[in-house]
């Protein structure tokens, strides 16, 4: 059993996992966060803050750390960070393992549009309606820069940066959010078209059971595949098991 577990966090299943591990005798549990939100939740263990200079710094920490086992539980669409991860994993021989919530799948009254990127996304939007509610989190934006005839409702837990859309609506606010909650707010603003990223999981999915009941179009951007080779787990039980310990 490792003594000293890296996650590379930022997800629910991080700060779970965290907590598991932080409440476990002999287990030193790191938790790394890219920095990116002002005020991140509280977690478990020790914590570091930053990047750590692309897959040669990571693998240095890792050396440096003595890390017996890395854990990459960031946000699906964390493309390049799931990558610098792979890289240094196999050229420290760290085990390693990626932890991804399934991704969502449209049920029985959906109207969804699946697009592979922001740009996608942007591409078909002006067909499906003229206000839209932007859940794609704060970097996104400026792939819909050039849509000035749409109008947006943007929700971020920090103010975003431009490029953005010239007519857009900032929503400060960290959920959770209950499906009263995002039907309050899509109705409240006349969304017409509700553009997500697919982060899978139920912490963010209140949004498309309120789209779904007000039968609003909803346009997934669907999550890049993981690099080839990596070993994954959809959930804190399974990389609990991949890590050799019981339940607490």
């Amino acid at each position: 059993m490792p003594a000293h577990v890296l996650i590379l966090g930022g997800t629910t299943e991080a700060r779970r996992l965290a907590a598991d591990l932080a409440a476990r005798t002999g287990v030193r549990v790191t938790t790394s966060l890219a920095g990116r939100v002002a005020r991140p939740g509280a977690v478990a263990g020790e914590v570091r803050i930053g990047g750590f200079g692309g897959a040669q710094g990571l693998a240095d920490w890792l050396r440096a750390q003595h890390v017996d086992a890395l854990v990459d539980a960031t946000h699906p669409f964390a493309e390049a960070i799931t990558a610098n991860a792979a890289h240094a994993a196999a050229a420290t021989e760290v085990p390693s393992v990626v932890l991804r919530r399934p991704g969502w799948r449209p049920g029985r009254g959906d109207r969804w549009y699946d697009v592979p990127s922001l740009a996608g996304a942007a591409e078909v939007l002006p067909g499906l309606g003229r206000r839209v509610f932007l859940s794609t989190g704060r970097l996104g934006l400026a792939a819909f820069a050039h849509l000035t005839d749409l109008r947006f409702v943007v929700r971020s837990v920090d103010p975003p940066e431009p490029p953005m859309p010239p007519d857009t609506e900032l929503v400060l606010a960290r959920g959770p959010f209950t499906v009263a909650d995002e039907t309050e707010l899509l109705s409240a603003h006349r969304i017409e078209v509700l553009v997500t990223k697919d982060s899978g999981g139920q912490a963010t999915a209140a949004k498309l059971t309120a789209a779904r009941e007000l039968g609003l179009p909803v346009v997934v951007v669907r999550r890049p595949p993981l690099p080839q080779g990596v070993a994954a787990v959809p959930d804190v039980a399974g990389v609990l098991e991949w890590l050799g310990f019981s339940p607490a």
